[in-house]
């Protein structure tokens, strides 16, 4: 039940975020435009403003609105995408842009329905883009707005927990103010990240701690309950710098999967009791039907995602037999080492790109490696 005490703090709230909000690029004086309010959360998901910044302000650039989005090709979408990662919001905004035009006349619309009809906007997305930019009273929650509503209702059950989200939408929906969800919504965004923060929450200086009951129990620190994390596997993965003519072989990657639609080194996951080089040997026949010879080690790459860490380790390879074809990849094509980097790839293939331009300055820009052993 919302007493009195929380209708006045969301009054302070208002007012704490009216003078203490975050000032950035797509947030505008006045009415907010749709596209800028729809692109910033698909990159805010997942993601921490200030590393969105410099991402949204280019991709404004480079795909100003609905239209010019729809119309760039998706290797161009993903190019500027490249580093922001989670590549899959950027396939479903061109497919998004795309619909809205020829569903909405090249606009945002303006419908709940008609927005969760739409490639990679949920619920959360939704609610968004109707508060903020339509003015419409929706509850945008997301996980930071959730710790604060549970510390704020005293909610001590783990957020995953079956009845909890519902729970926490219940309080959140009753605290509404009317005409002013927009303003609320993003109120909620701030607190978490400036005073709610997950460990030493600055209570002191927080405009809801008078009827927040995490505060008043002294539980802060203790709530929402924690749920242990998972041990995060770590896999070995093997990459083939295949040289032909001077040039090597890029794949496009299926856009279905993980990385979808990215240009990679091709290779993949090394099985049990398999060496690299018969991983490599292996990936590259199920993907492309080549036999190759494997040559020497380029470098190796160590990254964390979020349910798995990798280290990938690129060879040089020689082509022995057969043509690529597409099996298990988008499409291929032979590139001139310099003009890899044009490609959008993942941070991984980065470095292997990086680390093959670097091989090339150290060995002459025109000299291939000696030609690889074929297996014994």
């Amino acid at each position: 039940m919302i007493q009195h005490s929380h209708r006045a703090d969301v009054e302070r709230l208002l007012e704490w975020f009216a003078a203490n909000g975050r000032r950035l690029p797509w947030r505008t004086a006045g009415r907010r435009d749709p596209y800028q309010v729809w692109i910033a959360e698909v990159m805010l998901q997942q993601t921490r403003a200030p590393t969105v910044i410099p991402y949204f302000q280019r991709f404004l650039r480079l795909f100003p609105d609905v239209p010019a989005l729809a119309r760039a090709e998706l290797d161009a979408v993903l190019k500027a995408w490249e580093g922001l990662g989670y590549y899959a919001r950027a396939r479903h905004a061109h497919s998004a842009a795309r619909l809205m035009v020829e569903r909405h006349a090249g606009r945002v619309p303006a419908e709940r329905d008609a927005l969760l009809a739409l490639p990679g906007i949920g619920a959360y997305i939704a609610h968004a883009i109707l508060s903020l930019a339509f003015g419409q009273d929706y509850l945008a929650l997301d996980a930071n707005g959730r710790r604060v509503l549970a510390r704020w209702m005293g909610l001590e059950r783990p957020l995953r927990e079956r009845g909890a989200e519902s729970a926490l939408r219940a309080f959140g929906e009753a605290l509404l103010p009317a005409g002013r969800a927009g303003a609320f919504n993003e109120a909620l965004m701030d607190l978490s990240s400036l005073v709610c923060t997950p460990k030493s929450p600055a209570c002191g200086v927080c405009p809801i701690r008078e009827s927040c009951q995490a505060h008043l129990q002294g539980r802060q620190e203790q709530i929402p309950a924690r749920v242990p994390r998972r041990q995060v596997p770590h896999y070995d993965v093997s990459a083939a710098v295949i040289w032909q003519d001077g040039k090597v072989l890029l794949a496009q990657r299926l856009e279905e999967g993980m990385l979808g639609g990215l240009w990679e080194f091709p290779g993949g996951t090394r099985e049990a009791g398999e060496s690299l080089e018969e991983c490599l040997r292996r990936e590259i026949q199920e993907e492309l039907g080549m036999e190759i010879a494997v040559g020497e080690h380029l470098i190796s790459v160590s990254h964390a995602y979020t349910h798995k860490r990798i280290t990938l380790h690129a060879f040089h390879c020689r082509p022995l037999c057969g043509t690529p074809q597409k099996l298990e990849v988008k499409d291929w094509r032979w590139v001139a080492p310099a003009e890899v980097l044009q490609y959008p790839l993942s941070v991984v293939d980065q470095r292997v790109a990086e680390a093959l331009l670097s091989w090339l300055r150290e060995n002459g820009s025109h000299v291939e490696p000696a030609p690889a052993r074929p297996a014994d």
